[in-house]
């Protein structure tokens, strides 16, 4: 197995832009690890987005919830994670070698959740079952990326974020469709989605367990610091770290989560019930399209430069959700530039992160990252539920437009200096 060694090259800029390789030096395309996690990532995405996909149709339309007690439950979906990512982080930083135990005690964790959906019918019960399930994500997600950021050099690790999220992306292309499939198959459809959902999550635990390299395969980290919660979020006083985190944050806080998304292109419209499961795939594919090559054009590039051009899709596609059009080119037009907006950003803020971020605390660091943007998103879920309740969608559209766009210029201009910096 091929592990990059960062310790051997001069450490990347803030802006992500790619250094001269030494003479001798041979970089493979893709890390062995790196499509070992993919692959765990592929097959868990076909769980939980089959999950996903029909999960806001089953609570708006089959129990009833209004969108402001959605918007409690999509934050909990979406943010809870944010809770236990510092200490899935710590967790996997203490040792050197636990990134594979802890990530997969979190895809653990998330598919035991799947069957317990088959008893919860009320908000309470099923607001606890989401939150676990977040749980695990939150504990696997920074392990996850660390790994992959220690299995890359610097000058490919854009593209070896943009290999990953594709290979996950195809997961959550397969999940809507299966659940698509599932409900037009079945009696009880609801049911039966979670109960399939079930038995792949399991699948995606032992492909983890059976062909993701252990602590044997790992990097060799001569810790120059404790891996400690402290020093974690002490990486805050960096500079380069503090810029990532704050610009994380408030564009998170902007962010309307994907399940609204699919509710508003429902909402104008008019999509039947039995299509919308199929929605996320138009996103799906975008982003399966565009990650591999934007992650290597962040890398030639900047990275900074591909993170902010992706809210400049987002800024278009909530612009075409405002706009008075019904044509049909509507819901393709929005759901590219939503896929768009995600294979610019996902991956591409992690590699930037990584370069920042010391060895000895790279799953750990990255969680601080991850933790800013999922509390960010957490907050523009029960705000937007709100204000469409109170205001309709329309109302609350807008007004996420212009968080947005404000964002959106305060985060370039923390990143100006970064740039110039690379650029030199």
């Amino acid at each position: 197995m091929y592990v990059a060694d960062s310790r051997a090259s001069t450490p990347a800029s803030a802006e992500g832009a790619a250094r001269p390789v030494p003479a001798g030096r041979r970089l493979t395309a893709v890390a062995p690890t790196v499509l070992a996690l993919g692959t765990v990532s592929l097959v868990t995405d076909v769980s939980s987005e089959m999950v996903t996909a029909v999960l806001p149709l089953y609570l708006v339309t089959g129990l009833g919830l209004s969108p402001l007690g959605f918007g409690l439950l999509d934050g909990v979906y979406n943010g809870f994670s944010a809770l236990v990512r510092l200490a899935g982080g710590h967790l996997a930083d203490r040792g050197g070698g636990r990134h594979k135990w802890v990530a997969g005690a979190g895809y653990a964790l998330s598919a035991l959740c799947k069957p317990l959906l088959l008893v919860a019918h009320t908000l309470t019960p099923i607001g606890l079952i989401l939150a676990a399930d977040r749980t695990g994500k939150g504990l696997r997600t920074a392990p996850r990326d660390a790994l992959i950021s220690l299995s890359a050099t610097p000058q490919t690790r854009g593209r070896a974020f943009g290999v990953h999220r594709a290979m996950d992306t195809a997961g959550a292309l397969l999940g809507p469709l299966a659940a698509f499939l599932i409900l037009r198959a079945t009696v009880d459809g609801y049911d039966a989605v979670f109960t399939v959902s079930f038995c792949v999550a399991v699948l995606g635990v032992l492909v983890l367990v059976l062909f993701v390299p252990g602590s044997s395969s790992a990097p060799a980290i001569e810790a120059a610091v404790r891996p400690t919660l402290r020093a974690a979020l002490g990486l805050l006083r960096h500079r380069d770290v503090r810029r990532i985190t704050v610009c994380a944050l408030l564009l998170g806080l902007a962010t309307v989560s994907d399940s609204f998304v699919y509710l508003l292109l429902q909402h104008r419209l008019g999509v039947p019930d039995r299509w919308f499961a199929l929605l996320p795939l138009g996103t799906a594919a975008a982003f399966l399209l565009l990650a591999v090559p934007l992650g290597r054009l962040a890398d030639r590039v900047g990275r900074w430069r591909i993170f902010l051009a992706g809210h400049g899709a987002l800024l278009l596609a909530y612009a075409l959700l405002l706009t008075s059009a019904r044509g049909t080119y509507l819901p393709y037009a929005v759901l590219a530039l939503h896929g768009a907006f995600y294979a610019a950003t996902d991956g591409v803020l992690m590699a930037a992160a990584s370069d920042s971020v010391p060895e000895a605390l790279r799953s750990s660091g990255l969680a601080v990252v991850q933790t800013g943007q999922a509390l960010a998103r957490f907050a523009c879920s029960l705000g937007f539920g709100a204000a469409w309740s109170l205001w309709g969608d329309r109302t609350a559209l807008l007004a996420s437009t212009v968080a947005l766009g404000l964002c959106a210029a305060v985060s370039w201009f923390f990143l100006r200096p970064a740039a110039r910096e690379a650029a030199t």
